[in-house]
């Protein structure tokens, strides 16, 4: 049944491409004509010692590509036609897999390692290949080195495939019983003992009940620890890998070994080598998330019934943890900031001291201030730079009472080294440090000011100069002005004190985007970010400014349109410029369509809007999914200040839209582009009606396929809403496919047992779009002669809101739609509502809950809904 395959996969990986691609033909073929042949002849090839490796390696590659896919519909259908596979088909091609781990060569191993726990991942789930963890256990300690080695290695593979509650108990405890006594230091085969930490690591998830037991708690953190010793690098590092793993999957478990940690932690930062030395960093980050998380949490209220206690190891470890962190900022690396990707001792150690900064707040600045006072003004730039760095690290977290004195008298100082410091580090960081002062200590919030009309105009000056500095200096550069023009956003539009340079700014700004050197250090990035900032902070006295900044960008972007012959570089180099114009253009185009007096004199320049939609459109002609989404957002931007004149575009732009809904592959451009749709319905009210057909078509198939990304469901929903509020009774013969819809994911979304954070955001994000449909839907239909059709569905809708009310845990964001879709229905149905809700379960209960809430959106919603209540029942 095996077929020859070593010459095909040999030539698979050939350098002549035709020789190649013939192969790659070949595969194929054999696997679409004889699915059990192909990969029993993979795994057989692959087992094979007398075969050359390359063959050996890419035949387990094959396989394992054969059983797994990134996209989770492939995936479903691999897995389906794997276990419809004959029994013993699937079990030959298992023996082989299993015996490859006895191969003398070490790849094949390691991919069987990998294909063997795909296959665990797809049969142990349905209750198959029960006996595999106990045949791999069975023989462990009598096989040769290299074998346990492969063998270990598998079984941590499965544990990073399968999840906790396919593997019965006992067999976790032999898992972890192996794999532990195969890091002991009595293990004298390195390759066993490194196989044996990494399989630790993927294990941790499974060994709760073992975590709960004290003497087997304190028998993994001792071999753990004792691993961190080893003279072995790898080992060192894979060990303190898995105290990182530990101490956020065991965070509770630690005090009794959290001085030992510090020790040994602190010995690995100062002594150990850099890959080593970064993971015991790491572990005091990961603490400081754990503990920042709980706080966050609880408000920093414990009472005894928190789930899981704060411990305030931080705090706790402050007077040597400090030291300890400021150390590590004087070992910078000469070109550190010119590589983007750099990640290095220094940057750990101030990652980690920003996080304790968050952490313990008020207290960490005692123990920082000295080393700044004693450092920032030495001769090495290396001093002056940890110095700034420290300084830069602690400005989130402690209060501004406690900052803002030091922050005055740094401000100045700050400003003179960005201008006249002769080491570039030193200006990179001080740049960035500016930036995180305005970040946190500038705006609305605080009482006093660190920008003022004094000093506005000198921090203006300097930022700018510092933009003609070098790539890594000016991006931090742009990032300061960013942050600055931020802070005055969230103050309302009255008090800019950019006003009187907004024209110096956005100047600047532009000649930095033409630089020879913008490609470097994200700076052309940082340039366009930078100019939208300032433009979505201007007042309507620069609006004339934005009007003629306007043309300017839409020259750039129709010269990017041109067409020049471009190499793959120049072409992925020109898209994203396009992206960054066209968010620019949108920015604008919402600057100047949110203010009355602007939106009348932007909708009446027929020529302007004629040319910027002309060129979003052909941006669309681009095959850049980035610049897509930015194309498309600007056209939403667009259809909100144009409103009912965007019907003209329409005909044209349709296509695209169209385009947009299928773009499964993409699937944050089809997101923005049913946003999109939200957009235009709110501006051409029921003049979009010509087109629903076809959009609701597109939008009905988007949420029928299973290839489509999660995420845009809840959209879609939300979108129903838009149509529904657009175009009124027309929405009638839409209720048959969209109702049943709305019902179905609303009985799924009402009854969630939420395991992660992710899927209770997602959760409440689907009801809230499911909710927004309900209510478009209602406010659509109101005061039309139809509003009857509506009654049958009213039952479903007050159940699901009874449900959500039960289980108690809507965010505040699905409250208030609730309510007021409670509302709406009472509103649009009147009379014939009133019954309904006096028979749910618990509106009355829900609607004086939000009566009295805190948050004064849901009291208005309520407030609301229960004036439209009491007009369709005496409450």
């Amino acid at each position: 049944m095996a077929m020859e395959v070593t010459q095909i996969l040999l030539s698979a990986q050939a350098v002549d491409s035709t020789v190649r691609k013939q192969a790659e033909e070949n595969l194929k073929q054999f696997q679409e004509q004889n699915l059990p042949s192909f990969l029993f002849s993979l795994a057989g090839e692959l087992a094979n010692d007398e075969k050359p490796v390359e063959s050996r390696k890419l035949a387990g590659l094959v396989l394992k590509n054969a059983l797994d896919a990134k996209e989770q519909h492939r995936k479903v259908e691999l897995v389906q036609r794997w276990l419809a596979l004959d029994p013993s088909v699937r079990a030959q091609i298992k023996a082989c897999l299993l015996n490859t781990l006895s191969s003398p060569a070490h790849d094949a191993r390691s991919t069987a390692s990998q294909v063997i726990a795909k296959l665990a991942g797809i049969e142990l789930p349905h209750k198959q290949w029960p006996e595999l963890v106990g045949t791999l256990l069975s023989s462990i300690h009598q096989v040769p080195p290299h074998t346990k080695q492969a063998t270990l290695e598998t079984l941590g593979y499965i544990c990073e495939e399968v999840s906790p509650d396919v593997v019965d108990q006992d067999h976790v405890n032999k898992i972890l019983t192996a794999v532990v006594q195969g890091m002991n230091s009595s293990e004298s085969n390195n390759d066993v003992r490194l196989a044996a930490t990494r399989a630790l690591y993927n294990a941790l998830g499974f060994a709760q009940a073992n975590f709960s037991n004290d003497m087997e708690r304190d028998y993994i953190m001792r071999v753990t620890c004792e691993a961190t010793l080893s003279p072995e690098v790898k080992i060192r590092q894979a060990a303190f890998e898995c105290l990182v793993a530990i101490s956020s999957t065991y965070y509770d478990k630690l005090a009794p070994y959290i001085s030992d940690i510090f020790n040994i932690t602190a010995k690995a930062v100062k002594e150990d080598e850099e890959p080593v030395a970064l993971q015991a960093i790491e572990f005091w980050s990961s603490i400081c998330d754990e503990e920042i998380d709980i706080m966050e949490d609880y408000g920093g209220e414990f009472s005894a019934d928190s789930e899981i206690p704060c411990f305030y190891f931080i705090k706790q470890a402050l007077p040597a943890l400090v030291p300890l962190l400021l150390e590590t900022l004087l070992k910078q690396e000469e070109d550190q900031d010119q590589d983007e990707g750099a990640w290095n001792i220094a940057m750990a150690g101030g990652t980690c001291l920003g996080l304790v900064a968050r952490t313990v707040g008020d207290d960490v600045v005692p123990f920082v201030m000295p080393f700044i006072e004693e450092n920032i003004t030495k001769l090495d730039w290396r001093q002056r730079e940890a110095a700034t760095y420290a300084f830069g690290s602690i400005l989130e977290g402690p209060s501004p009472d406690k900052l803002l004195p030091l922050v005055n008298v740094a401000l100045t100082f700050m400003l003179a080294a960005l201008m006249k410091d002769p080491s570039i580090h030193v200006k990179d960081t001080t740049a960035w440090t500016l930036g995180r002062m305005f970040e946190f200590l500038h705006g609305s919030a605080l009482d006093t000011p660190i920008v003022t009309s004094e000093n506005c105009q000198q921090i203006v000056t300097i930022l700018i100069q510092s933009m003609s500095d070098v790539p890594n200096v000016a991006e931090k550069a742009c990032g300061a002005l960013y942050f600055l023009a931020q802070g005055y956003e969230d103050m309302g539009t009255t008090c800019s004190s950019l006003t009187p340079y907004f024209q110096d700014i956005i100047q600047a700004l532009l000649q930095v985007t033409h630089r020879e050197d913008a490609g470097e250090s994200r700076l052309r990035t940082a340039a366009y970010e930078t100019i939208n900032e300032v433009v979505r902070c201007s007042t309507d006295e620069t609006a004339s400014t934005v009007m003629q900044l306007m043309p300017l960008i839409m020259m750039e972007l129709h010269q990017t349109l041109e067409g020049q012959k471009l190499s793959a570089d120049e072409r992925e180099r020109q898209n994203e410029l396009q992206g960054l114009l066209c968010g620019c253009l949108q920015v604008m185009i919402q600057k100047l369509g949110s203010s009355e007096a602007t939106k009348y004199v932007f909708a009446q320049n027929v020529q302007n809007t004629d040319q910027l939609m002309g060129l979003f459109l052909r941006v669309f002609a681009s095959r850049s999914a980035t610049a897509h989404e930015e194309a498309m957002l600007a056209i939403g931007a667009l259809a909100y200040a144009t409103g009912p004149n965007f019907g003209k575009y329409m005909p044209e732009f349709y296509k695209y839209l169209e385009v947009g809904l299928q773009n499964f592959e993409d699937y944050q451009v089809c997101a923005i582009t049913v946003g999109v749709v939200g957009d235009i319905c709110r501006a051409l009210e029921d003049k979009i009606l010509p087109y629903c057909d076809g959009i609701m078509t597109q939008l009905l198939k988007d949420l029928a396929s299973n290839q489509l990304h999660r995420s845009v469901k809840p959209p879609i929903f939300s979108c129903f809403g838009d149509i529904a509020l657009a175009i009124g009774e027309h929405f009638e013969k839409y209720l048959m496919y969209v109702m049943p819809m709305l019902q179905s994911a609303a009985d799924l979304s009402a009854h969630t047992s939420v395991a992660d954070d992710d899927m209770t955001e997602y959760t409440n994000s689907l009801r809230n779009g499911i909710l927004e449909a309900y209510s478009g839907i209602f406010q659509g239909f109101k005061g039309s002669p139809k509003t009857q059709l509506l009654m049958p569905y009213a039952p479903h809708v007050l159940q699901f809101l009874d449900s959500l009310y039960m289980e108690k845990d809507m965010d505040d964001v699905v409250t208030k739609t609730a309510i007021g879709v409670l509302g709406d229905l009472a509103d649009t149905l009147g009379t014939n509502a009133g019954p309904l809700i006096q028979q749910s379960v618990s509106s009355k209960d829900f609607l004086n809950e939000c009566l009295t809430s805190d948050d004064h959106m849901i009291k208005e919603s309520a407030e609301w809904a229960k004036l439209a209540i009491s007009r369709s029942i005496s409450f």
